[in-house]
C-alpha cells in the first residue's frame, strides 16, 4: 500500500524545483541583464538593441586581409625553422632510423612548398593584389630555401655531402711514387 505524503513534506529544494519561479518584482526589474545576457532565450520578448546591423565588408577591407593572410601564409615555413632546429640538433649526427626519417622530412616538406607556391597562394590572389603578391611568393620561397638550407647542414653534419678530398678518390688517378721501399731481412 503507497502513501501519498502532502506537498509540503517534500525538501525545499523539491518544491523549489516543481514550482514556477515568482514573477519580478518592481525593484527587481529595474536591475539591467549582464552583457551578453538575452532575453528571448529565457522566453521573454527580446527588447530592440540599438546596435547597427553588421555590413558587409568592401572589396578593399577584403583585400587587404586577404594581403594579411597571404602574409601569414608566407611567413609559416619561418616560424617552424627553430622548432626543426632544434629537432635537427636532438637527433644527433649518427646515421639512425630516426636522424634519417627527420632529414627525410627536412627536405620534402620545403621541396612539396616550392612545387606548390601558386597553389598555396591562389585562394588570396585579386587582380587589385596581384602587384602585391610576387612580394609574399618572393619571401615564402626564400624562407622554403633556408629550410633546405637547415636540412643541407644536417647532412653535411652527417657526414653524407661529399665535401672532401676522400669523397672523390674514385675519379683521381693513383699517383705515382718517386721511391720504393723494400723490407728485406
Amino acid at each position: 500500500m503507497t502513501t501519498i505524503t502532502p506537498k509540503s513534506s517534500y525538501p525545499s529544494w523539491v518544491r523549489e524545483l516543481h514550482s514556477p519561479p515568482n514573477p519580478k518584482t518592481k525593484s527587481a526589474s529595474s536591475i539591467r541583464d549582464p552583457p551578453g545576457f538575452s532575453a528571448s532565450s529565457t522566453g521573454k520578448r527580446a527588447q530592440v538593441s540599438k546596435t547597427q546591423p553588421h555590413k558587409p565588408p568592401t572589396p578593399e577591407e577584403t583585400d587587404i586581409l586577404k594581403v594579411k593572410k597571404s602574409w601569414e601564409v608566407a611567413l609559416a615555413p619561418a616560424k617552424q625553422l627553430p622548432m626543426n632546429a632544434i629537432m635537427m640538433y636532438m637527433s644527433g649526427n649518427s646515421l639512425q632510423i630516426f636522424s634519417i626519417m627527420m632529414v627525410f622530412m627536412l627536405f620534402k616538406n620545403p621541396l612539396q612548398a616550392l612545387m606548390q607556391t601558386n597553389a598555396a597562394f591562389t585562394k588570396y590572389e585579386t587582380p587589385r593584389t596581384k602587384s602585391k603578391m610576387w612580394v609574399v611568393k618572393a619571401v615564402y620561397v626564400l624562407m622554403n630555401l633556408v629550410a633546405l638550407g637547415l636540412g643541407i647542414w644536417k647532412v653535411n653534419g652527417m657526414g653524407l655531402l661529399p665535401t672532401t678530398r676522400s669523397d672523390w678518390l674514385a675519379w683521381e688517378t693513383q699517383r705515382e711514387p718517386l721511391e720504393r721501399a723494400v723490407f728485406t731481412f
